[in-house]
């Protein structure tokens, strides 16, 4: 069966709109910065601080997608594909900052309201919700696919609401002069965007954990495995993922009798493509085991009769297989 060792995704297909995205939320930022001076509203001030880390967290994304097309070296010999779930924790730990701040502010502006220039916010604002609806049409493809683009989309997702809540906001200030509905919506994109960034922390810290990859259920592989008229047993089970989209597993595989190695290795690594889309797949096939007596019998052995051969500690094992 053919093998590259290539731990690289297969394709990386979302920087070219994660360059857009950070594109339009750069010229947006300039954009509001300039408008919140002009309407002395310290609504679009901090809502430009929220897009000012979106660029950020644009930038980290796109820092992580282009490292991780590096290919393995002597000293990193699964590449940098993990660098994503790096790139991710970052933006969930600057969303979650940007939150708490969002949330301060609002207690702040409880305390003490302060007058808008609620015309030009609102102005500013509607620009600001077509460059984040441009950039949320953008990333939504790769939002499923990548933990960094996943991030980026819910940055630029809570920075929309953002938008909708300045508008919202300025259109009741311009009809009733009633301030407080500025604080009160930011509490709610606050509490909007908390739990998502939490899901994305989650996700990510899974991933550098090698956890067990969301969709994936061990047990069902297991079973699979147990249930092929070829296996007797297996241990050492283990299933993580390299990257959001790049599972990999590793199972030491005991054979029936009257069966042939490198047959089962092929029908049991074509099982976990096609039912479990697990393309990179380590198995070991054993003619026997017998558990932990075995590893305690060769301490045992290793010790007493330094430098002696222990061919049979060796049975049965054939080797690995990659897809």
């Amino acid at each position: 069966m053919s093998h590259d060792h290539n731990h690289l995704p297969t394709e990386i297909r979302h920087e070219k709109p994660l360059w857009w995205a950070l594109g339009l939320t750069t010229s947006y930022l300039v954009v509001e910065v300039i408008g919140a001076f002009w309407t002395n509203s310290l609504a679009l001030l901090s809502d430009a601080a929220h897009m000012a880390t979106d660029a950020l967290g644009l930038m980290i994304a796109l820092t992580a997608v282009r490292l991780s097309r590096r290919p393995p070296d002597a000293r990193r010999t699964y590449g940098y594909a993990r660098l994503e779930a790096l790139g991710a924790v970052t933006n969930g730990l600057l969303l979650f900052g940007v939150g708490i701040y969002i949330l301060w502010e609002a207690a702040e502006r409880f305390r003490e309201p302060q007058a808008i220039a609620s015309t030009g916010m609102m102005w500013v604002a509607a620009f600001g919700l077509v460059v984040n609806l441009i950039a949320m049409r953008l990333l939504s493809a790769g939002s499923g696919e990548s933990l960094n683009v996943k991030g980026a989309y819910l940055e630029v997702w809570s920075d929309m609401l953002g938008s909708v809540a300045v508008i919202v906001g300025g259109l009741i200030i311009y009809l009733t002069g009633w301030t407080l509905v500025d604080p009160i919506l930011a509490v709610l994109i606050g509490l909007w965007v908390l739990p998502r960034t939490w899901v994305l922390l989650r996700e990510a810290i899974n991933v550098l954990l090698e956890g067990v990859p969301k969709g994936v259920v061990l047990a069902d592989i297991e079973q699979a495995l147990r249930g092929h008229v070829g296996v007797a047993g297996i241990h050492d089970l283990h299933v993580w993922a390299l990257a959001s989209s790049t599972p990999a597993l590793t199972v030491h595989v005991v054979m029936n009798d009257g069966h042939a190695p490198d047959a089962l290795r092929r029908e049991l690594a074509d099982m976990l493509h096609e039912r479990f889309e697990i393309d990179h797949v380590t198995l070991q096939v054993e003619t026997d085991h017998c558990g932990d007596d075995c590893a305690n019998v060769k301490s045992h052995a290793d010790h007493d009769h330094e430098g002696h051969s222990h061919d049979s500690d060796r049975q049965g094992h054939h080797g690995h297989v990659h897809r």
